[in-house]
């Protein structure tokens, strides 16, 4: 399995370091969607300044997710920094599917309730650059997905 996830954004690419030591799980579902293409063309539809860049809903709403089935939680001790990417649930812990979220800034109140995955290791300007908003009025999107 490779160990980064590039996301190539309006702006330029993020590359995302994976964590399959943490969830290795949640590492092969992101991987496994990468490598389909579920990604391509997935707006980033809840970006809030300051804590979070929030995606993977194929909707764009932030209520719908893969046709796979949902995830059991691999909560772990991987502090919420700016760059963490963590898995996006419902009030079940064990509801994580295809959504996924960026660390703007530190959340240490998330730790220890959401499945930390991977960490933004370039291109952070990038999701910064993102378009606020919840949702924002013109989305920001992955372009593509790719597993490198």
């Amino acid at each position: 399995m490779s160990d980064t996830l590039t996301l190539n954004l309006d702006s330029g690419d993020v590359v995302i370091k994976l964590r399959p030591d943490l969830a290795p799980k949640h590492v092969e579902r992101i991987t496994e969607l990468a490598s389909e293409g579920f990604y391509d063309g997935i707006k980033f539809h809840r970006v809030i300044p300051g804590f979070m860049a929030q995606g993977g809903c194929p909707n764009g709403t932030g209520i719908g997710g893969s046709d796979k089935p949902d995830l059991d939680q691999e909560f772990n001790s991987e502090p919420h920094t700016r760059g963490t990417c963590s898995m996006a649930r419902t009030m079940d812990p064990n509801s994580a599917n295809s959504q996924f979220f960026i660390c703007f800034d530190d959340a240490e109140f998330l730790d220890g309730q959401y499945t930390v995955w991977g960490q933004v290791e370039s291109g952070m300007e990038h999701i910064d650059a993102l378009p606020k908003g919840e949702p924002p009025a013109e989305p920001g999107a992955i372009k593509s997905a790719k597993i490198g």
